[in-house]
């Protein structure tokens, strides 16, 4: 895995989102409420359209796109509406106030279309 400076945390506070792009490839950073920082693929596995367009609810903790309001929990980015799908989700880490994204080496599909794909 290889680990890549994404933003710090004083570009991404408590309750907020950022979007950015990691090797290549469009994400979502989310960090919740109580401190914990997710990274998920940026692009809806339906259409592929920026979920940093979409709407993210705090209080019901769900990421919708904006597209075709397919909602995802935004705990582990399974899909809610549709049930059957997910977004990739990226290891995260803290290097001091440096937010770190791991992504793998391994070749693995970094975009879900179904979670189906990631057990493949």
């Amino acid at each position: 895995m290889k680990w890549v400076k994404v933003a710090t945390l004083d570009d991404l506070w408590e309750g907020d989102m950022l979007d950015a792009k990691v090797e290549g490839e469009e994400v979502i950073l989310i960090h919740r409420e109580g401190g914990r920082i997710v990274c998920f693929q940026g692009m809806c596995p339906h259409q592929e359209i920026l979920l940093a367009d979409g709407n993210f609810d705090f209080v019901k903790g769900t990421i919708t796109c904006s597209a075709h309001e397919w909602e995802f929990d935004m705990k582990d980015g399974r899909g809610r509406n549709p049930l059957g799908c997910k977004l990739f989700q990226y290891d995260v880490r803290l290097e001091g106030e440096n937010i770190m994204v791991g992504v793998p080496t391994d070749g693995r599909l970094r975009r879900l279309r179904h979670s189906v794909e990631e057990e493949a």
